[in-house]
C-alpha cells in the first residue's frame, strides 16, 4: 500500500477533527452562538422596549400638543370676545359722551340766546326810559317834576311801612 499525500492529508483532517471534538470546539462554537443569540434577542428586546417606550412618549407630547393648541384656541377666542366687548363697551361710552356733549352744547346755546334776548330787552328797557325821561324833561316844567318825585316817594314810603 502506497501512501501518498491525499492519504495523509486525509489523516491530518481527520486527527483535526477529532482534535477539535476532544476540545469541544463545537460545543464552544454552539455556545458562543447561542450566547450571541440570546446577546441579540436581548439587544432586539430592549430595542422593541425603547421604541415602546418612544412611541408611549411621542403620543403623550402629541396630546400635550393637542391640548396645548385647544388652550390656546381657547386664549385666543377669550382675547377676541374680550377685545370685542370691549370695543363695544368704548363705542357706548363714545355714544354717550357726544350726546352728553351734544346736550351740553344745545344748553349753551340755550343760555346764550336767553341771555342775549334779556340783554336787549334791557337795551331796550334802558332806552325806552332814557327817551320817556328826555321827553318828560322836554314837556315838563319844574313844579311838575317836583309834584311827580313828591307822589312817588309816598308811594315807596306807603310800600315800606
Amino acid at each position: 500500500m502506497q501512501f501518498d499525500a491525499t492519504f495523509f492529508a486525509f489523516v491530518g483532517l481527520l486527527l483535526f477533527f477529532a482534535l477539535i471534538v476532544y476540545l469541544k470546539v463545537p460545543g464552544m462554537v454552539a455556545k458562543s452562538l447561542d450566547a450571541r443569540a440570546d446577546k441579540i434577542r436581548d439587544e432586539l428586546a430592549e430595542a422593541k422596549r425603547l421604541r415602546e417606550e418612544a412611541q408611549h412618549v411621542l403620543a403623550e407630547y402629541q396630546r400635550k400638543r393637542k391640548e396645548a393648541e385647544a388652550e390656546a384656541a381657547g386664549i385666543v377666542a377669550a382675547a377676541e370676545r374680550e377685545a370685542a366687548m370691549l370695543t363695544a363697551e368704548a363705542k357706548q361710552k363714545t355714544e354717550e359722551f357726544v350726546a352728553r356733549r351734544n346736550a351740553l352744547s344745545e344748553q349753551k346755546i340755550k343760555q346764550a340766546e336767553t341771555e342775549a334776548v334779556n340783554a336787549v330787552r334791557s337795551a331796550a328797557v334802558d332806552l325806552a326810559i332814557a327817551a320817556a325821561e328826555a321827553v318828560l324833561a322836554k314837556k315838563t316844567d319844574a313844579a311838575v317834576q317836583d309834584s311827580l318825585f313828591k307822589g312817588a316817594l309816598g308811594e315807596v314810603k306807603a310800600r315800606l311801612n
